[in-house]
This record gives structure tokens, C-alpha cells and sequence, in this order.
């Protein structure tokens, strides 16, 4: 009997061991649940998703204790770009900027999860990053359930009484106290309007016992993967993802020099043949006309979008070949080079048509957003170059990720619909800005669907504009300030935003 009483116990120990840490795992998912429940329920995208970051971010901090692998230098900084990217979707208004500051913010603290565990992310090599992500959405989606196993066999044991010392009782009576308050809470707002409004403008959440299951459900998710991503930061496990990647790039299929020196002298005749047109017709201004029936405005005025996809091709092909290529060959780095340089006087092109094109039609959001995407291919395309000839291409991927981060701060800093519309106010208020046989005027229409960014220089631009167009844009000022009273979603503290509240009291004024 005792040896049975001992061999159990033994067994209940190393259970409780299967997991570190799984009693503070397990209490900060579900601490991440329900606060991430009364954040995003209901409420828009706003400052709670900045909360949200620095919640998760200070959970992991909190939970990961004293890992092997120290905080590297060169990923410290990745946390703290993360809070950042995220602030700005609470300080603009931009729908389209919003989403993508959301994609970046959900990638940047994925990483910053990976920085937590002790994990590389800068210096490590493209296919380990790539590994690791897939190891922390493995263990976001499936690790919550060895943590409450784990969890389960420690609490028994009195592990969260000695953990937590005398404060252990008053916790566990809070947590228990919790789902009974917030039941009654429910019910007692539902029996009595005077009560719900007290407790309504105390806690600003909308007390309606019809909400309780979509809260519960949000509430579980969050704290589902919650828990599965802080258990990745104390324990990534398994075999190491540098080891398993290099085993895999090892026994990759290559394509010798030959093959592949090919392909880019090949490339590199054809793109050379397209710069030569350009020299000639585009920077060099020969008669378009006669050649292809089109005027020199008209010639330019076309395939910007044709080229940057070139360029994002190009930058493909490079990463493919320095990863297929059996031997580095000077002539190969070369051709490399070579392709990439004929690369940006394509980029060149494209800008000098997309600048025709603004100058004569004006700016929307589209042709700012392929400025932006020319300059950022311009940027990586100056690295690969500096990669290529000190063979260090392995690196490529990292630079691109930095300067997507650099570019990402810069676009909310200017702000891609504030400018837009400022230019198009100029244009519309100096016509000596359109060039000759351009548009000139103002596109109301679409003024009115830049959002809440727009509406402070639309409001200021008022008074110098012509009786049409002004009635027209007070009519989709009008509309918007209706919109901002009807959306419930909008209005409460989770969803405050900068651009919306400016822009909500200056059409309330």
C-alpha cells in the first residue's frame, strides 16, 4: 500500500511537472480573456488594441520567468515597435491604414512572443523564423491543453498556495467571486433600469443579459489562445528549429551555376532591352507619336502597376536563385546584380508615370499606396544588392522586414488620407498646380469616402470653395456625423480613436 501511495505520488508529481509554470500560464489566459472580452465586445477597433498588446506582451514578461536563452540585443526593440504600430489604431481614422497597422501589429507581437521565449527572430536565418511561427500558431491553437492538464495536477497539491502565500485564499475567492458577480450584475440590470444605468456608466459596458453567451464565447476564445501562445513563451519545446531547418535546407534540390546564370543573362538581356525603350521614349522624350500612335502624356500615362509587379517579381527570382543555386560564381553574382540595377531604372519608370499621371488627375489613396510600394522596393532592392556582393542574401529577408516596419511608422506619421486630401484641396483652390491637360476641380465623391482623416481639412477648406462643391461635401459631412451618432460600436471607451473623435466634434460643432 505505501508503495502504491508512493508510486502515485511520484506520478502526480511529474505530472504536475509536465508543464512550468502551468498555474500562472493558466491564470494569465484566462486574466487575458476576460479582459479582452470587455475590450473588443462590441466595441470597434481602437485604443483597445494598443491594450491589448501591452496586456499580452506584459503577460508573457510576467509568466516566462528566467528562460535559457537570454533577451537578444537585436530583437529587444521588437516589442516596443509592436505597442507603437498598435497606438496608431487608436490616432487614425484611414480604413485601409488601419489594416494593414493591424496585420503588422499581429505579426510584430507574434515575434515579440518569440523574443520572450529566448528565441532568435533578427539573427536567425528566413526558414528557423518561418519554424518558429509555425510552432508558436501550433501551440496558440493546441497547448492550452497541456497547460490545464498540468494545471490540474498542481493546484491539488497546493502549488498556487505556496505560490501565491497568504494572498492564495483572497484570490481564489475573487475568482470565484467573479462569474457570480457578473451574473447578478446581469440580472439585476435586467430587472431595473435605475440600477442598469448606474452600473452602465460605471463599468461603460452594456449590461444586457442577451450578451452573456457572445461574451463568454469571445471571453474563451482569448483565453484559449492566450494561454497557448504564454506557454510557448515559457516552454517552445521540441527539437531545435535551427537544427531541424538546416537538416531540410541540406537535403534541398539545388540547380547549378550554369542553369541558373542562364536564366538571369536572360532576364538581364530582356529587362535591358525594355530600359533601352525607356531611355529613348520615356526619359529621353523622342516622338512616341510616330512610334506607337500615342502622345508623350499618353505614352507615360500607363503600366505603373505592370512594373511594380516586375519589381516584386524580380525580388523572387533573386531570393530563389540565391536559395537553388548550387555555387556562387562571380559570374552568377553578376548577373545578379546586374538584374536587380536594371530592376530600379524600371522602378524609375514606373515613378515617372505615376508622377505624370498624379500631376495631370490628381492623388487618391491607391496611387499614394503605389508610391509608397515603389519606394519600399527601391529600398530593398539597394539591399539585395549590398547582400548579393557580400553574400550574405541569407539576410535579405530581414532587411525587408525592417524596412516594412520603417515604412509602416513613416505612413502613419504622414498619414496616407491627410495628405491626399490636402493635395487635392491645393489642386482644387490653384489650378496653376494641374498640368497642362489635367483635371482640374474637385472630386467631391470621392472626398467624401476618405474617412475621418479627411475631415478636418475638408471642414477647414469650406469657406474658399465654390457653392456646388461645397454643398456637396456638407451633404457627406452631414451623412458621416449621422453615421458617428448611429454606430453604438464607435461610441464606447474600448473604440476611441483620434481621428474619429476630432472629426465627431467638429461635425457636432
Amino acid at each position: 500500500m505505501s508503495g502504491a501511495t508512493i508510486a502515485t505520488g511520484g506520478d502526480t508529481a511529474a505530472r504536475s511537472r509536465a508543464f512550468p509554470r502551468a498555474v500562472p500560464i493558466l491564470l494569465g489566459g484566462t486574466a487575458f480573456g476576460i479582459l479582452g472580452q470587455g475590450l473588443f465586445y462590441g466595441a470597434a477597433a481602437g485604443i483597445n488594441v494598443p491594450l491589448a498588446v501591452v496586456l499580452i506582451l506584459a503577460l508573457g514578461w510576467i509568466v516566462r520567468g528566467r528562460p535559457a536563452a537570454p533577451l537578444r540585443w537585436t530583437d529587444a526593440w521588437l516589442p516596443a515597435a509592436a505597442i507603437a504600430l498598435s497606438a496608431f489604431v487608436a490616432l487614425r481614422g484611414d480604413p485601409a491604414l488601419v489594416a494593414l497597422d493591424l496585420l503588422g501589429t499581429f505579426a510584430l507581437t507574434a515575434a515579440s512572443a518569440a523574443v520572450l521565449a529566448g528565441r532568435p527572430v533578427l539573427a536567425a536565418s528566413a526558414g528557423v523564423v518561418l519554424a518558429t511561427g509555425a510552432r508558436l500558431a501550433a501551440a496558440a491553437a493546441a497547448a492550452a491543453v497541456p497547460v490545464i492538464g498540468s494545471a490540474r495536477t498542481a493546484l491539488p497539491r497546493g502549488v498556487l498556495q505556496r505560490g501565491m502565500g497568504r494572498g492564495g485564499p483572497v484570490l481564489r475567492g475573487a475568482l470565484i467571486a467573479l462569474p457570480l458577480l457578473a451574473l447578478f450584475a446581469l440580472l439585476f440590470s435586467a430587472a431595473d433600469a435605475v440600477f442598469a444605468d448606474l452600473a452602465g456608466d460605471l463599468l461603460d459596458w452594456d449590461l444586457e443579459l442577451g450578451s452573456l453567451p457572445g461574451r463568454v464565447a469571445v471571453a474563451a476564445l482569448l483565453a484559449w489562445f492566450a494561454t497557448g501562445a504564454l506557454a510557448f513563451v515559457v516552454r517552445p519545446g521540441g527539437e531545435s528549429d535551427a537544427i531541424v531547418m538546416s537538416r531540410a535546407w541540406a537535403r534541398r534540390q539545388r540547380l547549378g551555376a550554369t542553369e541558373v546564370l542562364t536564366v538571369l543573362v536572360a532576364l538581364d538581356l530582356l529587362f535591358a532591352a525594355f530600359v533601352g525603350v525607356q531611355a529613348a521614349y520615356l526619359f529621353g522624350g523622342q516622338d512616341t507619336l510616330t512610334q506607337t500612335g500615342l502622345t508623350y502624356a499618353e505614352y507615360a500615362r500607363r503600366g505603373f502597376f505592370e512594373l511594380l509587379a516586375v519589381g516584386f517579381g524580380v525580388g523572387g527570382i533573386v531570393l530563389a536563385a540565391e536559395g537553388l543555386v548550387r555555387g556562387r560564381t562571380r559570374a552568377y553574382v553578376a548577373a545578379a546584380v546586374c538584374l536587380v540595377l536594371l530592376t530600379l531604372v524600371v522602378l524609375a519608370s514606373a515613378l515617372l508615370r505615376l508622377r505624370l499621371y498624379q500631376e495631370a488627375y490628381g492623388w487618391t489613396e491607391l496611387r499614394f499606396y503605389v508610391l509608397a510600394a515603389i519606394a519600399w522596393l527601391a529600398a530593398g532592392a539597394v539591399a539585395a544588392v549590398i547582400t548579393l556582393l557580400v553574400n550574405r542574401s541569407d539576410r535579405l529577408l530581414h532587411a525587408v522586414v525592417v524596412l516594412s516596419i520603417a515604412f509602416g511608422l513613416a505612413l502613419n506619421i504622414i498619414g496616407p488620407v491627410r495628405f491626399v486630401t490636402e493635395q487635392n484641396v491645393a489642386r482644387a483652390l490653384d489650378p496653376s498646380l494641374v498640368a497642362p491637360g489635367g483635371r482640374t476641380g474637385l472630386d467631391t465623391g470621392y472626398l467624401g469616402t476618405l474617412g475621418d482623416d479627411a475631415i478636418p481639412i475638408i471642414v477647414d477648406a469650406l469657406p474658399r470653395l465654390g457653392g456646388e462643391q461645397r454643398a456637396m461635401l456638407e451633404d457627406s459631412l452631414d451623412t458621416r456625423r449621422l453615421e458617428l451618432a448611429a454606430r453604438d460600436d464607435e461610441r464606447t471607451w474600448q473604440a476611441w480613436n483620434l481621428s474619429r473623435e476630432r472629426a465627431r466634434a467638429l461635425l457636432n460643432r
